[in-house]
C-alpha cells in the first residue's frame, strides 16, 4: 500500500486546489468534492467552510 498525502492538487483546481486534492485523497471525483463541500458549509452552521477552506490552502503542502 503506497504512502498517501493530502496535498493540494493543482491540476484539477479552480480556487487553490483543496477539494482536487481531498478528491484524489479519498478517490473522489473533484467535482463530486466541491458539490459535498459546498452543501456541507450551506447546510451546517457549525461548519464554517469558508474559514476551513482558506486554512487549507494555508497550510496543505503543494503537489
Amino acid at each position: 500500500m503506497p504512502n498517501k498525502r493530502l496535498t493540494r492538487h493543482s491540476k484539477d483546481a479552480i480556487l487553490g486546489g483543496v477539494c482536487a486534492g481531498l478528491a484524489r485523497y479519498f478517490g473522489w471525483s473533484a467535482n463530486n468534492m466541491r458539490l459535498l463541500y459546498i452543501l456541507l458549509s450551506v447546510l451546517s452552521a457549525a461548519f464554517p467552510g469558508i474559514l476551513v477552506y482558506i486554512l487549507l490552502w494555508l497550510f496543505m503542502p503543494k503537489r
